[in-house]
This record gives structure tokens, sequence and C-alpha cells, in this order.
């Protein structure tokens, strides 16, 4: 039975066959009215027996698609600009080589006055100025590898430039102006870590991957650089000087075309006895403080090869405890807090450029933070 079109009906009407005469055969109240061969019989007859004039005769609708649509684009729209640690596992056997490099920079002004003020205005004693500008370049490679379709492991070897500059003004009875330069260059601290996909992202859910990393010890510390006899540093540590243990939970959220994050962590470091004497003070202990980090924001893909983010991350960095010539002294706590803005761009299916950009919008943050990054699959 070949289905009538309404334009076909009004064809049919204007042979001048009654829209009564047609017999209809009822399919369903969501498929298309059919006519059926009686009706067509009935067409023919109330036309004097003979066939349907040229003009009017139904048109057979086609069997097959007319013409060709139009090729529908293969590519899928990824985010590829959020922070590091934050993206989706690789799947199964894929293998990911990443050479990075980093730049940031900090600067501070200290204003200290030892002594006592007798009268408002008048200061007896003395007063020292401190203007530091610090500068780290960082040029890492990390290897990523994903052993199931839900674990991936991966392994990270930085080295470290820095570069400080700190003037300090002492005035009493004098003023006096001493500028240090201080550099130091060598391996950072080597990272291992591992990633597990607990959750399918099913039906909507978001995606959440738990994360654990071990940070070694591999850099110079402050504990290990040359110093003088009065215990000051004569170059710059590279590394922390001691090892860590951070857990982590991040959460991936798609929600077309954009990506909602968030992540919590904790890091442990680990005490170590330094058992050295500078000058006239020996360091026993030293335990640093451990750190509570969040973070969030939201990745968007503008096209299927670019996308950008914008996200926040806070640290809260608990006091150290030093152990000086037998009595315990503890350090402030830190507030480290960055708005973070990051860009990226698939040059190819293996290839993708990336970049970003963390504010300080603490007063313990770096100023700026600026970051390449250039992952090649396998």
């Amino acid at each position: 039975m070949a289905g009538l079109s309404e334009a076909d009906l009004g064809e049919i009407r204007g042979a001048g066959v009654p829209h009564s005469s047609l017999a209809y055969e009822e399919l369903g109240p969501d498929e298309p009215i059919r006519l059926n061969r009686r009706s067509v019989r009935t067409v023919e007859q109330a036309t004097g027996g003979g066939s349907v004039p040229p003009e009017a005769t139904p048109t057979a609708a086609p069997q097959g698609p007319v013409g060709e649509a139009p090729p529908e684009s293969t590519q899928t729209s990824t985010v590829d600009a959020l922070p590091e640690g934050q993206n989706a596992l690789l799947g199964r056997g894929r293998l990911v080589i990443e050479p990075s490099f980093e730049f940031s920079r900090s600067s501070g002004n200290r204003l200290v006055f030892r002594g006592v003020v007798p009268i408002t205005g008048i200061q007896i004693g003395l007063i020292e100025a401190d203007d530091a500008a610090r500068n780290t370049l960082s040029a890492s490679v990390a290897v990523r590898y994903a052993l199931t379709d839900r674990l991936e492991v991966e392994a990270r070897v930085p080295y470290i430039y820095r570069d400080d500059r700190v003037t300090t003004l002492s005035q009493n009875s004098t003023t006096t102006t001493r500028t240090f330069n201080l550099s130091g260059s060598d391996i950072g601290d080597v990272e291992l870590s591992a990633r597990y996909q607990l959750t399918q992202g099913r039906n909507g859910a978001p995606i959440f991957v738990a994360g654990a990393r071990v940070k070694s010890n591999t850099g110079s510390g402050p504990f290990d650089v040359e110093r003088d006899a009065q215990g000051v540093a004569a170059e710059l540590a590279t590394g922390s000087g001691f090892w860590a243990v951070q857990g982590n939970v991040s959460m991936l959220y798609p929600t077309d075309p954009a990506v909602i994050f968030a992540n919590l962590s904790y890091m442990y470091n680990m005490p170590e006895t330094v058992d050295r004497t500078y000058g006239t003070v020996t360091v026993g202990e030293v335990d640093p403080g451990d750190s509570i980090g969040f973070g969030f924001g939201f990745g968007f893909a503008m096209n299927p090869r670019f996308s950008t983010s914008l996200g926040y991350s806070h640290s809260y960095v608990l006091p150290t405890e030093t152990e000086l010539n037998g009595a315990v002294q503890e350090s402030t706590e830190l507030q480290v807090g960055s708005m973070q803005v990051g860009l990226s761009y698939r040059v190819s299916e293996r290839l993708t450029l990336s970049t970003g950009v963390d504010f300080g919008v603490t007063e313990d943050a770096p100023d700026v933070r600026v970051s390449f990054r250039a992952p090649y699959r396998w």
C-alpha cells in the first residue's frame, strides 16, 4: 500500500473525486493515514471507468532518500584546559609523555622596628626594611600510563632554577643598605602518583577520582645548601628536603559543552632530625607543617579543538615546628590562594598545547605563576 501525502489528496480532490469516496485504513494514532487498493479502484470508477488524468494521478512516495545529507562532523568537543590532575583518565594501554615549563615570581616588603616608642611619633631603636624578589623556573618531564580503564600511574622528574634578590635597609644612628643575590639550580623533588576512577558517571552522575602522590627529597633542601659561619645560606634550595605523602579526591561533572570540577587534598610532610649546628644554633628535629587544599571551577569547550577554564585553588599550611638548641619553636600558618585561568589547543589527536596562569590573591601566594604543557599521546 502506497502512502498519499496531503498534496496527493489535494490533486485527487482537484480531479472531482469527493473526499467522502475515499476509504481510509486506520493504522494507529502515531502512524500516517494510508489508502488501500479498494479505495484506488473506487477513484477509477468515479472517473468513468477510465484512468485518472495525468495531472491527477497520485505520485508514488520515493522509496529511498532524496539527495545527500551533509556530512556529519566526526569531531567531538573536549575540555583539555583543566588544571593539572583534574583531567579524566586515559583508558587502558594509553601512554602520555608531557614536557612542561613553569615560571613563578614572588615579591614582598617587610618593615621591622626593634626598640621603644616613648612618645607617639618618636622611635628609639633599630628600623629594618626588606625588599625581596624571588624567581623560580622549573622544567619537568612526566610519564603517565593507564594500566586499566580505571587506574593510571605517573612519574615526574623536575629540574629547578631559582634566583633571589633581597635588599635590606637598616637605620639606627646610620643607614646601611645591603643587597644579596642568591641562586641555585639542580634536580627537584621526584614524584610518583596514581589515580583510580571510583565511579563511571552514568545517568548524568559526576565522576569521582581518588589519587595518591609520593614526593621524594631528591632535591637539595634548605638544610643541605652551603652556609657561612653565621648560618646564612650561600645558595638556594631546589627541594623541600622532606618526604611527603598526599591523598586527594577530585570530581568531574560534564554538562556539555562545559565540565565542572572540584578537588580536596591533604598532604602529610614527614618530620626529620637534622642535627646540624649553624653558628651558635643547633637544629634538631624539624616537623614541616601539613597542608589542606581544595579547589573548584569549570572548563568550557569553545570548539572541538580549543577550550578554556577558570578556577580557584587554596591551601592552608599548618605551622612548622623546629627544635633550636633544645627548644621547640613554631612558625606561623600560611594561607595560599590563587585564581587559575587555563587555555588549551588540540593540535592533533596526539598533541595538545596548554597554558595556565595563576594570580595570587593572598599574601603568602606567589604573585604570578605561568605554566606551559605539551602532552603527547600514544
